[in-house]
């Protein structure tokens, strides 16, 4: 898939989100990177032969103030894993839209942890 096509995957689980929630973005920018980068892979404690398709670097909302002056969040996606481990398009879109809202919950100061307690893995 060329990146324009991938790029729009995660544009349109973007845009799938509820306006309530969207707004909360404002200050996230989503990006498409081809892999992590070895520091990325170390920074989350992943073995080589574990897979990472997003990334959210920030502080969550739920550890902001607002006398803080805050940088823009972001969120990557890693299209290379994905497509390796997603063939089909329509399980690949599936998964981006699952790896964009995996990243969104870290936002809002959801663990990967908490994510798991509520069956989102």
């Amino acid at each position: 898939m060329d990146d324009r096509a991938f790029e729009q995957l995660v544009v349109e689980a973007i845009e799938s989100l509820p306006p309530e929630f969207a707004r909360y973005l404002e200050n996230v920018d989503i990006i498409v990177e081809k892999r992590p980068s070895p520091e990325q892979r170390r920074m989350v404690g992943l073995k080589p032969w574990q897979s990472l398709y997003g990334l959210y670097e920030g502080v969550p909302l739920t550890e902001r103030s607002s006398a803080d002056l805050i940088l823009p969040d972001h969120i990557i996606i890693f299209q290379g894993p994905l497509e390796r481990d997603f063939r089909s398009l329509s399980a690949l879109r599936a998964q981006v839209r699952r790896t964009v809202l995996h990243e969104i919950a870290h936002v809002f100061g959801i663990s990967d942890e908490r994510l798991d307690e509520l069956g989102a893995y």
